[in-house]
């Protein structure tokens, strides 16, 4: 029986190979990854994430590669307590219900067949509406097929996500889980009608991918960026001033407390029934995912994070293919 992370903690591995965005070093990296993994499951963490599309350059499907790895080496007793998801990209030249089926099984080598929700990395319904229906349909063969236990999306919007849900409903499959940037700097999703709204409505996990935005949430006020990539440096350098109130309300909530600036950013979006998977590279960082396990924020502290949040006028990027 799998575990729903619902508003438990994830983590996802975006950063396990990725050089462009994260600086990612294989002699340096690999050794702290495995460390880092080993501590989050030990740490209770329900769910890990990664996608086929992980990994850039001539590293394409490092994450996948380096999680089946580590996955290979715990204990069956640990293994039984996670959920393994991978997401497949439904790139122009994967194409009807079997498109899929190839990405699927090299995901599963990569995994070493450790496996159990499959989801849809992005909805194409803006740009080639008619490449998603069979390509979901091909999932959903996998699962009555019994190759993976559940299936998922992701970057979908409400509206798509009822119409994905209807249909698979009608094939007597269910909807494990959707995925969507979510955070204080990215709070979309908790417009009225909007994505978190339905998916409880439908009964669908919610898992909040950059719930730290990229470690902006995680910086004090104050802070100037240095030893970051060109791309994450540059997006610091747009969202750290405009941040600047929003992350001292965090600071005066977590010092009141007694727990740190990132508790508070993960504790907000599960404060909104949402599972957070923060990208993790570092041992230390499991720590305060652990540690916003055992605490929960009171009404007058959500309110003031969502007061501050709604009152920030720069945000995130949005993902170019999340559909409405």
């Amino acid at each position: 029986m799998l575990q729903r992370c619902v508003t438990g903690i994830g983590f996802g591995t975006w950063a396990w190979g990725n050089q462009l965005l994260w600086g990612y070093n294989p002699d340096v990296d690999d050794s702290i990854l495995e460390a880092t993994f080993q501590q989050a499951v030990a740490a209770g963490l329900c769910l890990v994430d990664t996608a086929d599309s992980y990994g850039t350059g001539v590293l394409n499907g490092r994450s996948e590669e380096l999680l089946g790895r580590f996955l290979s080496a715990l204990e069956p007793a640990r293994r039984a307590q996670l959920t393994v998801a991978t997401k497949l990209a439904p790139f122009p030249w994967r194409l009807g219900r079997r498109g899929l089926v190839k990405a699927f099984l090299a995901s599963q080598r990569r995994l070493q067949g450790r496996m159990d929700r499959v989801q849809l990395h992005w909805s194409t319904a803006r740009y080639a509406p008619w490449q998603e229906r069979p390509l979901l349909d091909g999932l959903a063969d996998l699962v009555e097929q019994g190759a993976v236990r559940e299936i998922g999306v992701s970057n979908v919007g409400p509206q798509r996500l009822m119409h994905l849900h209807r249909h698979l409903m009608n094939r007597g499959i269910s909807l494990a889980s959707v995925q969507v940037q979510f955070s204080l700097l990215a709070p979309g999703p908790l417009q009225p009608g909007g994505l978190l709204e339905i998916s409880r409505d439908l009964g669908v996990d919610v898992l909040a991918y950059s719930p730290l935005a990229l470690g902006v949430l995680a910086r004090r006020p104050g802070w100037s960026p240095t030893g970051l990539t060109p791309l994450r440096g540059g997006l610091f350098r747009r969202l750290l001033p405009a941040s600047e109130p929003l992350r001292q309300t965090m600071v005066s909530i977590a010092e009141a407390r007694g727990v740190s600036q990132v508790q508070v950013a993960l504790n907000w979006c599960r404060s909104h029934g949402a599972c957070p998977i923060p990208g993790l590279r570092r041992p230390g960082q499991v720590t305060d995912a652990q540690q916003a396990l055992r605490w929960s924020l009171s009404v007058d502290e959500r309110h003031r994070l969502d007061e501050s949040s709604a009152a920030t006028t720069v945000r995130m990027p949005q993902n170019p293919f999340q559909s409405a």
